[in-house]
């Protein structure tokens, strides 16, 4: 019977350790948390700079919501593009240097939108081995030949592109890796873009607001141009604060999204309040640089204090601190020690990333504070 089928199935996840739960919080997202009426310290969020529950955000959301109600009513292309929505494409598109940006509702449905839009049969799509799983669909759906290159190498990138006969080739990346926090090299990327003659798709959902001046994303810290060939696809539920995600780019690529991206063209537009809040959080964003400065205070911290431990952090400059464990049953023994101690790391294991580098994901906030790094690093160092 296929009931017994999924039940074996789930069975199975059980018994190798990569059967997932989910809890639900009865407080707002931030620093602290209540899980089951428990008080916890989470190192869960994606919560960059604090913002999720910000007043000024909060306070945009409702007079957004006062102004224009709660749904759009309708797709982008038919009535629910309202001014809101325009205003905040354009404020994104002047953020981060673009001619100009397109909202959507979320990151994963932006990376579904940009690939398949732009290569199809006799097009490649080259993308890194570790890239998120959008990423990952979003090259299936294109249909175009996908080749996946060593995780950062450029070598093995440089010989897959020039030994390609495709008509159009695409490069596809994260910026930033979710799961291991080290960066893609966007520069080197970008000169075999323009050597090859191909698109180069950048994910920015972990740098936009964190890295390069004033938050403005990771081409900004490499102090890239915004070429022609470039295509960047920010999310806005993670340091931004609130959700959504959109796509900046030269203006006739955005105008041929517009026109062709599915997950654009067949869906309804956001809520226009989360567009309000999310100006506010453009601006806050770019007068954030204490809120990012604290960030790597608390990430400097975390590092130092695990030197001469057995736990092995991997080399993330971000937010994004994973230590690996390797064994799915022992990463989760561990984070249930530290769920004992009233600390909430979330286990990460495969499929989310390769067999036997299961992980401890640790994720930093600027609304986290010094004692409460130190409380983690004190429960780490105990169970080393």
């Amino acid at each position: 019977m296929i009931w017994e089928d999924l039940q074996a199935e789930i069975d199975a996840l059980q018994r190798a350790g990569l059967k997932r739960s989910r809890r639900t919080l009865e407080m707002p997202c931030g620093p602290l948390a209540r899980v089951d009426g428990r008080e916890l310290v989470s190192f869960c969020s994606n919560d960059y700079l604090g913002l999720a529950n910000d007043p000024a955000l909060v306070e945009a959301a409702c007079a957004g919501a006062q102004a224009w109600g709660v749904g759009s009513g309708a797709s982008h292309l038919v009535s629910g593009h309202l001014a809101p929505h325009a205003a905040l494409e354009e404020k994104l598109a002047a953020f981060t240097g673009f001619a100009r940006a397109l909202l959507f509702s979320t990151g994963y449905m932006a990376n579904l939108a940009i690939v398949p839009a732009l290569v199809g049969r006799r097009d490649a799509v080259f993308a890194d081995r570790l890239n998120h799983a959008s990423l990952i669909d979003a090259a299936q759906l294109s249909r175009a030949d996908n080749q996946r290159y060593p995780h950062g190498d450029i070598v093995a990138l440089e010989r897959l592109l020039a030994g390609s006969r495709a008509r159009r080739k695409l490069i596809l990346t994260d910026a930033v890796f979710s799961m291991d926090g080290d960066l893609a090299p966007l520069p080197a990327l970008l000169a075999l873009a323009e050597r090859f003659d191909a698109w180069l798709v950048v994910d920015d959902a972990h740098g936009f607001g964190v890295l390069g001046p004033q938050g403005r994303g990771s081409l900004a810290y490499f102090q890239l141009p915004t070429a022609r060939r470039l295509i960047y696809m920010g999310t806005l539920g993670k340091a931004a604060g609130a959700s959504g995600a959109f796509v900046a780019a030269d203006a006739t690529v955005v105008e041929w999204l517009e026109q062709r991206a599915r997950t654009y063209v067949f869906t309804t537009a956001g809520s226009p309040l989360i567009a309000c809040a999310l100006a506010a959080s453009v601006d806050l964003i770019a007068d954030g640089e204490s809120r990012r400065q604290r960030l790597w205070q608390l990430t400097a911290q975390l590092r130092d204090g695990l030197a001469g431990t057995r736990w092995r952090l991997l080399p993330s400059p971000t937010a994004i601190q994973p230590i690996v464990i390797g064994d799915n049953h022992e990463v989760l023994r561990v984070a249930g020690a530290l769920y004992e101690r009233g600390l909430w790391v979330p286990a990460i294991r495969p499929p989310t990333v390769p067999a036997g580098s299961a992980r401890l994901r640790v994720s930093l906030s600027a609304a986290h504070s010094a004692e409460q790094v130190d409380r983690l690093l004190h429960a780490l160092r105990e169970l080393a």
